[in-house]
């Protein structure tokens, strides 16, 4: 089931990408992103009002005849309420003053502010019938962590389990907290993280000198040890050999550019999307692969927001192999002369090693 919704969450991506820039209002938002998401992914029949219902109306002290966009009802109870924005909105607290009032009169336990895109989800941790200012889960559909797709599949129609949901929402919200913190203090470390990090290996004052020197030096650890991560899980894929030395260019002299900094540079997002350790693995090995018909420089990636892309001169009418990594079930996406993609799924990485002819035959399709 886990792998179904990851499926189903990545077509949404796709659809996504593919329809953001002509969705220009919230009602639109609505129609393409946010229906599909309640029926396809967790399963409510949108047309059913004893499912879901749009327009919700529930009248909050003095607050006559608002509106909730919709809720979704299971065995005969509304359980999730849902406030969307334009897919264009960023999404703050601000945005759910009607989620908060609808909260405890509904009796729902579940909110969820959405832009059709990302997705918050709230419920009352801190205080009983209160909605909590901050989601315990949030969920980006064009950047999906998979990891959470466990968690979102609770709220499906077929395996509604508010109390499991409940259990776990403490737990989620604070370890998604922590990585956002992680997150933030990796590519910008605030003062409070420096000197933190900095009494650990300095004795002497932490002066303002101090400060400015370290701030550096902590942004310079915090990359190479993200690349030393990198180099390692690429290490381990390419049976031993480090990833800067598999890299075009590698000079054991050092007068080559920095090519752990490039390793890492990949890792981060770029306009929204994601390279992940496990995308940079499969890359090298089928550019392993490909190395022994081409030259490796001739062996390119393009990453995007459904599929990491290997591509013979960095041509998109010559693809190699697609890595469709972003769900629980991965696949390897390999293609025939006709340049059709056949999907085969992979448990590990290293099983990418039992398509190696077929990889070597695609790039003699093109040279």
């Amino acid at each position: 089931m886990s792998v179904e919704i990851a499926e189903r969450l990545t077509n949404l991506a796709t659809k996504i990408e593919q329809q953001r820039s002509s969705i220009e209002t919230e009602e639109a938002t609505k129609n393409a992103f946010v229906m599909p998401f309640i029926s396809l992914v967790l399963g409510y029949d949108v047309f059913n009002p004893n499912e879901v219902i749009p327009e919700f109306t529930a009248d909050v002290g003095t607050k006559k005849g608002e509106k909730i966009d919709y809720a979704i009802v299971k065995d005969g109870v509304v359980q999730i309420l849902i406030e969307c924005k334009h897919i264009g909105s960023p999404l703050n607290i601000k945005h759910a003053s009607q989620l908060f009032r609808y909260f405890a009169v509904a009796n729902a336990r579940i909110a969820v502010l959405t832009n059709g895109d990302e997705y918050q989800f709230f419920t009352d941790l801190d205080k009983p019938n209160r909605m909590d200012e901050k989601p315990f889960l949030v969920v980006q559909v064009s950047d999906l962590d998979t990891a959470l797709v466990p968690e979102l599949k609770k709220l499906t129609k077929d395996a509604f389990d508010l109390d499991s949901i409940i259990n776990a929402a403490e737990e989620l919200k604070y370890v998604g907290e922590i990585k956002r913190v992680l997150a933030a203090q990796f590519n910008a470390p605030d003062s409070d993280w420096v000197k933190f990090l900095t009494s650990r290996v300095y004795e002497g004052a932490f002066t303002q000198r101090v400060r400015e020197q370290f701030t550096g030096l902590v942004e310079k650890a915090s990359r190479q040890f993200l690349s030393d991560r990198v180099n390692d899980r690429l290490k381990a894929a390419l049976g031993g050999q480090s990833a800067i030395e598999a890299t075009p260019g590698y000079d054991p002299s050092g007068e080559s550019e920095n090519v752990a900094e490039i390793s890492i540079e990949n890792a981060e997002k770029k306009d929204g999307i994601e390279t992940t350790l496990e995308e940079l693995e499969g890359f090298h090995i089928v550019r392993a692969i490909a190395c022994s018909e081409v030259p490796p420089t001739r062996i390119a990636q393009r990453d995007t927001k459904t599929y990491f892309g290997v591509l013979l001169d960095d041509n998109n009418r010559r693809p190699i192999a697609r890595l469709w990594f972003n769900t629980s079930q991965k696949y390897i996406g390999l293609f025939d002369a006709e340049k059709n993609e056949t999907r085969h799924p992979i448990e590990t990485i290293d099983e990418i090693y039992k398509y190696a002819e077929h990889i070597r035959a695609t790039v003699h399709f093109y040279d």
